[in-house]
């Protein structure tokens, strides 16, 4: 962002509107700002031509149009694209593409680094640098939709079709600027990909998972991988703060599954660790009266990693006992490994500020 002036990416339509007004400018531009922005991908005022010159340069003189840079982008064998972006300060995130026959999906990052020190996760060995601002998580979406050039396509016409919050970070940790960048992406004047195929994935933060259902009514992705609290208290230390009973619960009670939005819970098949037929046959204990279904992921290697994936014939019969159940369990197919781009293997070479604060975890109840 450019010294003293605003980046529109990242504000409401309300802030945008009121940000206009306090330089003289009309407040129904906001309308053709979020069009141009949003809709038509602009990235300078001067490409807005129903907007006047003069009024493009009083635009250009107080507001900015942000994006990442992009430090690197590779592309797999199959496919998938992933991105490494840089922030105006200088940290950096992974984001991934990764197309399907039909659609496809954008992998977005929340925080640089994580907060949770998940043992199988290469981001987990990172530690929490920042949270990500809105403008930040928007930008990434930005960045895919430039570099896909799918800007002023039909909706039918475009590859990226859907959201899933599963890259770096936990985003329930970084809540209130998750929620707004959703927000505005969900704006069908805009961006306009619908809560349907936005899917957001979380370690299990279990008070602020009924508001994910209240207010934006996404689809909800919980990252399991361990159907006792032992072996979870290892995997995912989460769960030492909200154990496996908690958690199930408020996936019980999440306000916006039902029998055709249902939970996916995500468990990464770990060798001789969380595989066996005695573990499939809990996790169907576990899931009774929820709307679920099940993603195995066979575990993705990443340099220094302490486990191996389990053989395709344990996945397999894993897979078996929980689709004899009643439940979908498909097994994830791994893409984008040849450039660590798959689950799991994120991460980028940002570090903390020494002596520099970073909010971990829930904001405290008001008083």
């Amino acid at each position: 962002m450019q010294m003293g002036k605003i980046d529109i990416i990242g504000l409401t339509r309300q802030e945008l509107t009121e940000a206009l007004r306090a330089v003289g400018v009309e407040p129904f531009r906001a309308g053709q700002l979020w069009h141009w922005i949003y809709t038509k991908g602009a990235t300078g005022f001067e490409q807005m031509t129903t907007i006047a010159k003069k009024q493009q340069a009083l635009l250009a003189e107080h507001f900015t149009i942000g994006r990442p840079g992009i430090a690197k982008a590779l592309v797999s064998f199959d496919g998938t694209r992933k991105w490494l972006l840089e922030f105006t300060d200088g940290n950096k995130v992974e984001t991934v593409f990764i197309p399907e026959d039909d659609r496809g999906a954008l992998c977005v990052s929340s925080q640089v680094g994580c907060t949770l020190s998940c043992t199988f996760c290469h981001t987990g060995t990172m530690r929490l640098v920042r949270n990500l601002t809105a403008g930040d998580i928007i930008g990434q979406m930005l960045i895919a939709r430039d570099s896909l050039n799918e800007w002023g396509k039909k909706r039918e016409d475009c590859l990226f079709t859907n959201i899933v919050l599963m890259g770096m970070g936990e985003p329930l940790y970084n809540y209130e600027q998750v929620a707004r960048a959703l927000h505005i992406v969900m704006d069908m004047e805009g961006i306009a990909i619908s809560k349907r195929r936005i899917t957001l994935s979380t370690s299990g933060v279990v008070p602020i998972m009924k508001r994910v259902g209240d207010e934006l009514g996404v689809n909800l992705a919980i990252s399991l991988h361990a159907v006792r609290d032992d072996l979870r208290d290892e995997l995912v230390p989460i769960n030492k703060k909200y154990p496996l009973e908690q958690l199930l619960e408020a996936c019980r009670t999440y306000p916006a599954a039902s029998n055709a939005r249902r939970i996916t819970f995500e468990y990464v098949m770990l060798k001789n660790v969380n595989d066996t037929d005695a573990d499939a046959r809990e996790l169907v204990r576990l899931l009774a009266d929820i709307h679920a279904k099940v993603n195995l992921i066979p575990f993705n290697p990443w340099p220094g990693a302490p486990y191996e994936c389990s053989s395709n014939s344990r996945i397999n019969s894993f897979s078996k006992i929980i689709n004899a159940a009643g439940y979908s369990s498909p097994v994830r197919t791994p893409r984008g490994r040849d450039i660590f781009a798959a689950c799991g293997q994120l991460k980028s070479d940002s570090e903390r500020k020494k002596g520099e604060k970073v909010w971990l975890g829930e904001k405290p109840a008001a008083p």
